[in-house]
This record gives structure tokens, C-alpha cells and sequence, in this order.
């Protein structure tokens, strides 16, 4: 998932997204330790997409804070 494609999603859809990752992530965290998993590199490529959608919205925070800041 690229962050260009996150910016275009709305905080709550973020905020949905980042807790279908949690979960998945999980799911691929314990694949992984009894065997099961066959990709291993998706515990890498998740943990990566939780990271990104962290940064975008700290970014939309920050953002939301300077226009509210600027308009008193």
C-alpha cells in the first residue's frame, strides 16, 4: 500500500484499516511460529503498512492542529 493511496482515505478509514492490519498481522505472527505461514515476508510487508498509516495520520493531526491554530 503506497502512502499516496492513504492520504486519499479519510481518518476514520485509517483508523479501520490499522486495526484490520493489527489483526492480520497477529494471524501472520503466529503462522509463523508453528509453521504454517508460507510467505514469511508478509509479517515484514504489514508491519511496514501499520507504519505508513502511522505517518499519515500524524500528519493529518499535525495538519488539522496548524489550520485550527491559524484561524484564532
Amino acid at each position: 500500500m503506497k502512502a499516496k493511496e492513504l492520504r486519499e482515505r479519510s481518518a476514520t478509514e485509517l483508523v479501520e484499516l490499522s486495526g484490520q492490519l493489527e489483526r492480520d498481522l497477529f494471524g501472520h505472527r503466529m503462522k509463523n511460529q508453528t509453521g504454517q505461514l508460507d510467505d514469511t515476508s508478509l509479517v515484514r510487508k504489514v508491519r511496514r503498512d501499520l507504519a505508513r498509516i502511522a505517518l499519515v495520520r500524524s500528519e493529518k493531526a499535525r495538519q488539522t492542529a496548524a489550520e485550527s491554530g491559524s484561524k484564532s
